[in-house]
């Protein structure tokens, strides 16, 4: 179905996640995937939404047919992405721009060469046969109704080598009907000055409506895409948290936020910039890879504050260190607790927290000595919030929040004759006047602590059968000798709806890791309303 934007044609996002995103290295998407991609990006608000070449293979085929009957768009268009004909054929009759029509796209783009070497080298035809192949194919598409960008492959190194001949692409597409005629970093080795001076040139010489293409292999797409839009390029193409071959693209999130916060420019539908960090977790979960947590705008150390002195001047007011709101993109401020705490850190964390310390100067304070002491024999609170929760409130309350009484565990490792290997655990513990022993095994001592403990309190706290173990790291910290040295284990746990992480110090891997899911299992029924003991 056509979408209906409330936006003005006067300046295009155009996302290519479905096509150049999935070029990135460990990314393989499904027509499942491409399809809740689309629609999150739909969500987002996007332009345009290219899903692919179809008739290049079945699966991109199979997207846009599905596309057509399952995605109700609201904001963009579907794009199909091709090639311009063939040498020495004509529009009409090339199979591969007959894919394009069939797709049911109304948008279509195409790549074209604009680089003198790559048209004698790679097509194999001349100079006036490639002008050619793009006025035919251009207007064919135009003729069948469709609306049609043009991406100039490799256009700044032909530039750069043939500047003549590279406008002259642009000014045949441009003439031929394209709407926008898009011109591509395709090897990223372009520096902002450069993509500035280069638009503004090409745009004066052409008079066609540009685009941008950036990617990110000197790390400067996104400056590069906003350095074209200076230059007055009014269409520009992403991929969603830069996802790309090799390095990656122009990043749609900080380039979207860059444009609407700092240009003024309203590119997205009302409302929708705050739902940046949203989307881009989303998207990063259907691509399954972990969200970049030290991302621009929607990375969750975006905003977070470890020193001092920051925390100070946040306490008086917080755009002191921020350069917008973070609730603008859909983000929050975090007061990440270390051994650089000072009063502010704490009272600010826990105001975020929802724990009232009241103005108590020595209770701040005795959090404050903790905090640092704790740091000092190696436990790190600003990766593991849940564990400093329950810090803080033990301090508050003067005494830990228990929900079980630990007697005593042991871990049992047995290597047998035929090679392969028994994790064994028991757990003894005491839970609502209970005793309780229980024994598990699992696929390594940590598994089996884990199950142990699960199995010892599900039927006394219910809550626990929605805890789930989903990351767990380990890292050694400075000793004497290698094997002597302090072992710190961070682990998350996600109960469905939300995601903790706690933390455990010890000299051995197993005493830590027993500290972290104590933690875990504690700040799991505390979040599910379960009282604690008294």
């Amino acid at each position: 179905m056509t979408a209906t934007s409330e936006l003005d044609d006067s300046f295009h996002v155009f996302d290519t996640t479905l096509r150049d995103g999935a070029q990135r290295e460990g990314i393989n998407l499904t027509v499942a995937d491409k399809l809740a991609i689309a629609r999150h990006l739909d969500d987002f608000g996007v332009g345009f939404i290219e899903g692919g070449w179809p008739g290049a293979n079945p699966r991109d085929t199979e997207f846009f047919a599905r596309a057509r009957q399952e995605i109700d768009f609201k904001h963009a268009q579907l794009v199909a992405f091709g090639s311009t004909r063939r040498a020495g054929a004509t529009a009409a009759e090339d199979h591969q721009v007959r894919a394009l029509l069939e797709s049911g796209a109304e948008v279509i783009t195409l790549v074209a060469k604009s680089h003198d070497r790559h048209v004698e080298l790679a097509l194999r035809t001349t100079l006036d046969e490639n002008l050619a192949m793009v006025a035919d194919t251009v207007s064919h598409l135009k003729a069948q109704g469709r609306r049609v960008f043009v991406d100039c492959e490799h256009f700044f190194d032909g530039y750069r080598a043939n500047p003549e001949y590279a406008k002259s692409v642009v000014r045949t597409a441009s003439e031929a009907g394209a709407d926008a005629v898009v011109l591509c970093d395709t090897n990223g080795g372009m520096l902002p000055a450069q993509i500035q001076a280069v638009v503004a040139t090409v745009l004066a010489d052409t008079g066609a409506r540009l685009g941008i293409h950036a990617q990110d292999d000197t790390g400067c797409a996104v400056a590069n895409t906003l350095a074209a839009v200076d230059a007055g390029a009014t269409h520009v193409q992403c991929t969603a948290n830069g996802y790309g071959e090799r390095v990656g693209n122009a990043n749609l999130f900080p380039v979207v936020a860059a444009l609407e916060l700092k240009y003024g420019k309203r590119v997205l539908p009302e409302g929708r910039l705050r739902e940046t960090t949203r989307i881009s977790h989303a998207i990063a979960e259907v691509v399954n890879l972990t969200p970049s947590t030290h991302q621009p705008y929607v990375g969750v150390s975006a905003f977070a504050h470890k020193a001092g002195l920051h925390a100070s001047a946040i306490k008086v007011d917080p755009d002191l260190y921020q350069h917008i709101d973070p609730e603008l993109v859909g983000n929050t401020m975090r007061m990440l607790v270390s051994d650089m705490a000072g009063r502010a850190s704490i009272e600010l964390k826990g105001k975020e927290l929802g724990i009232d310390l009241g103005g108590d100067r020595e209770l701040v304070g005795r959090v404050v000595e903790r905090v640092k002491e704790r740091e000092l024999a190696g436990y790190t609170y600003e990766a593991a919030d849940a564990s400093f929760e329950l810090l803080l409130r033990a301090e508050v309350e003067r005494r830990p929040l228990k929900y079980f009484e630990v007697e005593s565990w042991r871990a049992i490792t047995e290597d047998r004759p035929d090679g392969s290997h028994a994790n064994e655990a028991t757990v003894k513990l005491w839970a609502k006047g209970e005793r309780i022993v229980a024994t598990a095994e699992g696929n390594g001592p940590v598994n089996a602590l884990d199950r142990s403990l699960r199995v010892a309190l599900e039927k006394i706290y219910p809550e626990l059968a929605k805890l789930d173990l989903v990351d767990y790291k380990v890292r050694i910290l400075e000793g004497v000798h290698g094997t002597q040295s302090t072992t710190r284990v961070l682990i998350s746990t996600s109960d469905g709806t939300g995601e903790w992480a706690t933390v455990g110090v010890a000299e051995n891997v197993i005493a830590a890791s027993w500290q972290a899911l104590e933690d875990a299992y504690t700040y799991g029924l505390l979040r599910a309303g379960v009282a604690p003991a008294e």
